[in-house]
């Protein structure tokens, strides 16, 4: 392939591939995690170790990505490693919950979350208007990604610029204006009890929620020009600047606002923001807000049709979601996923979606990282161009870590781990039922 040819069919450089990362990471977890984590632990030290345990754990899972990445690149995230790893039915099982909701209950999160910051920045009333603009956006980042790669790239870029910008602007805006409350951020005593109590283990639960998607450049690896080295650079560096940035925004948000004023709170950043801005303030910072969401909206739209091209590339029953434009867009899968996201937009169902496919998110991604370990033992020989950093430390933190969320989600939502498995058991069903119209790419049936 020629110097010219790369830049065409690859046009996806280092610094939009980290846009998708950071994009698809900050979203509305950390403008409200906090408020939840205040209610059980008020201590500034501890929250801080709170948030940096979740970047750490992040990073862990960043640079193990980036070796199974660059052992086997090619778009479709948990499906196609996954699949490469143990064996199709695992991948597919992995790509079905992505293209049935993984993706679009995060996107219609978003879009809601979007229309009800952009209509209290904009002071519209009811319940009518946050509903048209959530759908409004949806439709419209949309048809970006459904136009060539390239701008959907340069779109992706442009708006993670402005969200990272937004983000510096309210951290100084909190420590410069704001008046300084009476937290510390040093150790106190009771603070190693606070570390290993229940309300800390509970607390990370939100954390992790909030750290999620920093795997993102992993769905995207056939449109990543030099993919074997891009990709593993943008997961590491898109994990680290996003765990900078949330740690920094924490710490902004307690120096700058009475603790009862946010415990419990959803909106903790439009509390933090009208402390150190005033009513004014705090309403322009939400309208801001809402803008920064667009950003993880189009990093969401733009990786789900990914996996399901790939699926429709490997599977003929599924070959009409593979389908491309003249530009070179999965256009069936865009338009999908944009109708299933729009269906729990207007419908509202999307919160009792999330809670139930959070389970199996987490499960995926505890054994992708897990199969670090497993192909180190099965194939020592793989060509691996990128090799996880830390081995067997970085892998082993993330598995612990994820284990013990899973056990704790089972433990504490067992209904909705049955809603769970029952999505699975159709995404099993399905899938034989996928292999009766045979397979397509050997991705598929490899193994």
């Amino acid at each position: 392939m020629t110097e010219g040819e790369s830049a065409s069919s690859r046009p996806v450089t280092l610094a939009p591939a980290i846009a998708v990362v950071v994009g698809n990471m900050v979203g509305t977890g950390v403008f409200t995690s906090l408020g939840y984590q205040l209610v059980d632990i008020q201590s500034g030290f501890v929250l801080m170790v709170l948030w940096a345990l979740g970047g750490g754990c992040a990073l862990c899972g960043a640079v193990c990505y980036g070796e199974l990445a660059a052992a086997f690149p090619r778009s479709g995230g948990e499906y196609h490693l996954l699949s490469r790893i143990y064996h199709p039915v695992l991948g597919f099982l992995a790509g079905w919950i992505s293209v049935t909701v993984g993706f679009a209950a995060p996107i219609a999160l978003g879009a809601m979350a979007f229309g009800k910051y952009f209509a209290g920045a904009m002071a519209f009333g009811g319940e009518t208007w946050p509903r048209i603009l959530s759908v409004v956006v949806v439709l419209a980042v949309a048809g970006i990604h459904l136009r060539p790669i390239g701008l959907g790239a340069r779109f992706q870029s442009i708006f993670t610029s402005l969200k990272v910008i937004f983000i510096l602007v309210l951290i100084l805006a909190c420590f410069l204006l704001g008046d300084r409350q009476e937290i510390s951020f040093l150790p106190r005593e009771g603070d190693l009890g606070l570390l290993f109590s229940a309300e800390f283990a509970i607390a990370l639960v939100f954390v992790m929620y909030a750290y999620t998607g920093w795997n993102a450049a992993t769905y995207i690896v056939d449109e990543v020009r030099d993919p074997q080295w891009t990709v593993p650079r943008a997961l590491l560096v898109g994990a680290f600047l996003v765990t900078l940035l949330y740690i920094g925004l924490n710490g902004a948000f307690l120096y700058s606002a009475p603790i009862q004023s946010m415990v419990g709170e959803k909106d903790v950043a439009k509390v933090a923001a009208s402390h150190a801005l005033g009513e004014t303030g705090g309403r322009v910072m939400a309208g801001l807000i809402s803008f920064g969401l667009v950003s993880m909206l189009s990093a969401s739209i733009w990786m789900g049709p990914r996996v399901a091209q790939r699926m429709g590339e490997d599977f003929r029953g599924l070959r009409i979601l593979a389908r491309k434009s003249r530009s070179g867009i999965p256009a069936n899968a865009v338009l999908l996923q944009t109708v299933v996201a729009i269906s729990l937009i207007l419908t509202s169902s999307f919160e009792e979606v999330l809670v139930y496919i959070e389970l199996l998110l987490v499960l995926f991604g505890l054994v992708a990282v897990a199969g670090v370990f497993w192909l180190r033992i099965r194939q020592p020989g793989l060509a691996r161009p990128v090799k996880a950093w830390g081995y067997p430390f970085t892998p082993a933190l993330f598995v612990a870590v994820n284990a013990w969320m899973v056990v704790y989600i089972i433990r504490d939502k067992p209904g909705e781990t049955l809603w769970g498995l029952a999505t699975l058991v159709v995404g099993l069903v399905i899938y034989f039922l996928a292999q009766r119209g045979g397979s397509g790419a050997s991705g598929a049936r490899s193994l």
